[in-house]
């Protein structure tokens, strides 16, 4: 039997350590799982003979907390956890959340806002000389200047706010083995500047590399255009056999310098990987607190790719994991599957097997593997590349062999299944299978819009895709003999997004007769392409302006309208359909979505008795109380202030 890796001095001198060779602090409670990054990460630089001690969710007030070990032999590692921390400390509204999945008992506030920020400021008081080497999503997305949704300003790259050494981005395996590597020789680690999928701060550029220069963060964070430009560079670079090494300067400061991604992880490097020895588990120390809520979505499920040639708008993974999709082999899961059976809390039920996109098991074609993900053209959108390898055939080999592993019932699909791309096999055996064996009841799938301009902005397949999708998926179930249902994830307020879109959106969900309990709002999250459309108003890779709907008030129709059943968003529904040109949705048809308001109702209702008085034909409303279903009115703006604000949002309708 294993055993967890340090967390406190005790454990270290039990071990028999003098000394730690890297001091891991981390934004996340400590979780021995690969579905965690830190667990990766730190059973790797063990694998290579490294002594790494954890201090998981430091207290950043009280400088004792980051002093568990003593000074580090080679370096403290820093991560802010699996979420960016602002991400995890607050939804889109700005709203303080209740409960951090990543933390001991759901408890919020064990981690600062910007978390990677603080904890290095705070190394740094207490050990002046240490280097310092920050990683995971946090520190990855903000590699360089990028807008921040909380701030509502460009910040610079956490390189320079957090006075890291330097920084790791992406997955990280490459880049930590070889850095540590450079340490452990002796090299001074403002000299390690050639490792790829890092970044670094230097006071003057490299004389003797190539490098495309970025417009500096002055100019940048006061010219959304020039914001644009450079996006658009770094999205263009995101490629480890295309990609050219950026700098970005900050004038007297020097600048940051970002070399190229490092290179996909091989089959066998990810097999390594995913067999290093984790506990699987978390920490014993968090019993007590009942546990970390993050892990129970994990425990039963296996990763079997990385990366994704999808290439939404609205996703990070273009600048952490890539376009670049890497796999484990057959063996490698099938051997997971068979431990993960042998545990006595294993209910015989494998609760995922995929990634990012389960249904991809391969690079997009075979040019990708020499070559690299082309810089100008998408994989899927706005259409399937003729390059583009479909098959579904290895995964339902692979799906195959797990549901006959001994003690597994049964085996679902949770991620995200890219219906476009399954679409695009004119093989259904795939689809049969999953309807048969690998879904739960439901199906959950991610078309996130139905209006066109919109899914032009996301970077996702015409709606008709998905609608040829929905039938195809119903006509099978239909004949297995199957009730499972599809329920589609929807988003409100992206840039491109008006009213007349979101009433779009709002007539779709009515002809599927859809409620969605949760309504997502876009949240502009560093480093995506709909963040920088969000910002600047530009849609990056064209520089054609894009509508952002922006105040709170458009925001709230917006997601009223795709929960346009609810008594209490009864206002904002009729508002929104006024201010799109939409009245013909408001009375007792049956394509209406909403009943008249009161005195409205009670003048059409008039009408009809005295059209039908005179022959005209009476009309009878839809069976149900108009008054109840109209809901209690809530606050009432004031009558200019509303003429105002709707003047305004009619222009943009």
């Amino acid at each position: 039997m294993g055993e967890f890796l340090p967390v406190c001095r005790a454990d270290m001198e039990r071990r028999g350590w003098e000394q730690v060779d890297f001091v891991y602090i981390i934004g996340d409670a400590y979780v021995d799982h690969p579905s965690f990054g830190p667990a990766i990460i730190s059973r790797l630089l063990e694998s290579r003979g490294y002594r790494v001690g954890i201090i998981a969710q430091p207290d950043w007030r009280d400088e004792s907390a980051i002093r568990i070990f003593g000074a580090p032999r080679l370096a403290f590692l820093v991560s802010g956890g699996n979420m960016d921390s602002m991400v995890n400390h607050y939804s889109v509204s700005g709203r303080r959340r209740d409960t951090d999945a990543y933390t001991p008992g759901g408890v919020m506030g064990k981690r600062p806002d910007y978390a990677v920020t603080v904890y290095c400021n705070f190394i740094r008081r207490a050990y002046k000389q240490v280097p310092i080497v920050i990683g995971g999503i946090e520190a990855s997305l903000r590699r360089l200047a990028h807008y921040d949704y909380w701030s509502d300003r460009v910040k610079r790259s956490v390189l320079m706010d957090s006075q890291a050494d330097l920084l790791s981005y992406g997955m990280g395996e490459h880049s930590i083995v070889e850095i540590a590597e450079a340490l452990e020789a002796g090299l001074p680690v403002s000299q390690i500047t050639y490792v790829a999928g890092t970044a670094y701060r230097t006071k003057n550029l490299p004389e003797d590399l190539p490098l495309e220069l970025l417009p500096d963060y002055e100019t940048v964070s006061t010219d959304k255009r020039a914001y644009a430009e450079s996006f658009r560079l770094q999205y263009r670079n995101t490629d480890p056999i295309r990609g050219k090494r950026l700098a970005e300067s900050y004038g007297n400061r020097g600048y940051v310098v970002v070399n190229p991604p490092a290179m996909p992880l091989s089959e066998t490097e990810m097999d390594d990987i995913y067999a290093l020895p984790y506990m699987r588990a978390w920490h014993p120390m968090y019993d007590g607190a009942g546990g970390i809520p993050a892990f129970s979505e994990v425990q039963f499920s296996l990763v079997s790719n990385r990366g994704c040639f999808g290439g939404c708008s609205f996703c990070a993974l273009t600048f952490h994991q890539g376009r670049i999709v890497q796999v484990r082999s057959h063996d490698s899961i099938e051997t997971e599957a068979r431990l993960l059976a042998s545990f006595p809390d294993f209910k015989g039920y494998i609760h995922d097997v995929g990634g990012p996109t389960a249904n991809f098991r391969g690079p997009a074609c075979e040019k990708q593997r020499h070559s690299g993900a082309c810089p100008d053209r998408q994989c899927l959108f706005p259409a399937p590349c003729p390059n583009l390898k479909v098959s579904h055939e290895d995964y339902r080999i692979l799906l195959k062999k797990l549901r006959a592993v001994p003690g597994v019932k049964r085996v679902f699909i949770r991620s995200g299944i890219r219906f476009d791309y399954l679409m695009a096999d004119k093989d259904d055996g795939f689809l049969r299978e999953l309807c048969m064996y690998h879904v739960s009841g439901q199906l959950k799938v991610a078309p996130e819009h139905v209006a066109a301009e919109v899914l032009r902005r996301m970077g996702k397949p015409e709606c008709g895709v998905y609608l040829a999708f929905a039938g195809k998926y119903r006509r099978m179930n239909e004949r297995l003999g199957k009730k499972q249902y599809l329920v589609p994830y929807l988003m409100s307020s992206h840039p491109g997004c008006r009213l007349k879109d979101a009433v779009i959106l709002a007539e779709y969900l009515r002809d599927i007769g859809h409620l969605p309990k949760q309504v997502q709002d876009f949240y502009p999250t560093p480093s995506t392409l709909s963040t920088c459309m969000y910002y600047t108003g530009l849609d990056p890779r064209t520089m054609e302006p894009v509508y952002v709907p922006k105040s709170p008030h458009e925001k709230a129709m917006q997601r009223a309208l795709m929960q346009y059943r609810l008594p209490g968003n009864r206002r904002l529904v009729e508002e929104a359909l006024e201010l799109a040109g939409r009245r013909d949705l408001i009375g007792y048809g049956p394509k209406c979505l909403i009943r008249p308001g009161k005195d409205e109702g009670k003048a059409e209702r008039e009408g009809g008795r005295r059209r039908g008085a005179e022959g005209e034909g009476k009309q009878r409303p839809e069976r149900g109380n108009p008054k109840r279903a109209a809901g209690k009115q809530t606050a009432v703006m004031g009558k200019k202030k509303a003429t105002i604000r709707n003047r305004h949002l009619k222009k943009n309708m």
